[in-house]
């Protein structure tokens, strides 16, 4: 089919090119009876602005952006990213924006591709994931004065950030493991420089302490099936091995089960697993998983709502999603006996 231009809306409507211009941009230079007719008929022929000539009218690039600064084979098979984008964009796609990502291994090429992004006018604003305590990445974001919200917890300046409490979520899964007769619990914790790590690990400490409890262990890792691996088959081939394992997200979890598999550990008789994130994951695996679960779409599309309605000129403001809460499935039970 021949594009439709606005020569082709001119012809309909008996008007000139310009009319058919000033009508479309919403700018003076025709009555509001032109313009109407002009509208109706430009809808009925199924006209598209060009969103390039629309961003240079209006100073808009009608792109927001996502760098996230991770290896991009541990991106591949986190779910959690999915889900997240999915839910941007269910919500970006209502206001015709499109989502720019990227995947870089660490905050300089982050920072590197936020700069070029900003100086060719490619993003009218950024989506910030995986924060650090010492962020490098927001002194930069303020200084040059770029709209952008934070996943994470909120911090002094007035970015609007979108979070939950991981502190409550963490708690609730060391109550639960308590509640069943457990006392020697390990920790698979993720990249120890994110702020998220540090709140889980202190909410776990604190847990374990209000139960008059030690953790057995507190491993760090990059959140990978091989680093998930390596940890459990650490903790299990220890002298006092823990009855219960929490991971912090799914895909190490699973690892963990298939390594205490390999060992003659029986999952949930001998130890019990809690993944920090909720996936299909979790229910492929046998026996299914106990997970910390949550609407991470939600998560996503309550993201972009904030960052669409700052980028419109509201006033910043940030959001607290609802904590994920314990979803209690096959791979937990009562801790074992003494003689284990």
């Amino acid at each position: 089919m021949k594009r439709l231009t606005i020569s082709d809306i001119a012809e309909r409507a008996g008007v000139s090119i310009g009319a058919v211009s000033f009508a479309l941009n919403g700018r003076p230079g025709v009555s509001e009876a032109t313009r109407s007719r002009i509208l109706s008929i430009a809808a009925e022929m199924g006209w598209r602005p060009n969103a390039a000539a629309r961003g240079l009218s209006e100073s808009r690039a009608h792109t927001v952006g996502l760098v996230i600064a991770r290896s991009a084979d541990t991106l591949g098979v986190e779910p959690f990213f999915m889900k997240f984008i999915a839910g941007l964009e269910s919500e970006l796609a209502l206001s015709r924006t499109a989502l720019l990502l990227q995947v870089v291994p660490d905050h300089p090429r982050s920072i590197e591709a936020i700069c070029d992004w900003w100086a060719e006018r490619r993003v009218d604003g950024l989506i910030v994931m995986d924060l650090w305590t010492d962020d490098s990445r927001l002194p930069l974001l303020e200084s040059m004065g770029i709209p952008a919200v934070l996943v994470g917890r909120p911090r002094p300046g007035g970015m609007p950030a979108v979070w939950s409490d991981d502190a409550v979520a963490v708690t609730e899964a060391v109550d639960f493991l308590v509640g069943l007769g457990h006392r020697r619990i390990a920790r698979v914790a993720g990249l120890p420089a994110l702020e998220h790590t540090q709140v889980r690990t202190a909410a776990f400490h604190a847990a374990m302490a209000r139960h008059g409890l030690s953790p057995v262990a507190v491993v760090d890792t990059d959140y990978t099936w091989a680093a998930g691996a390596e940890a459990t088959r650490a903790l299990l081939s220890a002298a006092e091995r823990p009855t219960a394992i929490t991971f912090d997200n799914d895909v190490m979890a699973t690892a963990g089960m298939s390594v205490a598999r390999q060992l003659g550990v029986g999952v949930p008789n001998e130890l019990s697993i809690i993944a920090g994130d909720d996936s299909q994951l979790c229910e492929m695996v046998f026996p299914a998983l106990t997970a910390l679960s949550r609407d991470v779409q939600a998560y996503g599309a309550h993201t972009a709502r904030t960052l669409l309605r700052l980028l419109d000129g509201g006033a910043p403001q940030s959001y607290e999603d609802a904590a994920a809460r314990l979803l209690p499935r096959e791979s937990t039970a009562r801790a074992p006996g003494p003689a284990h």
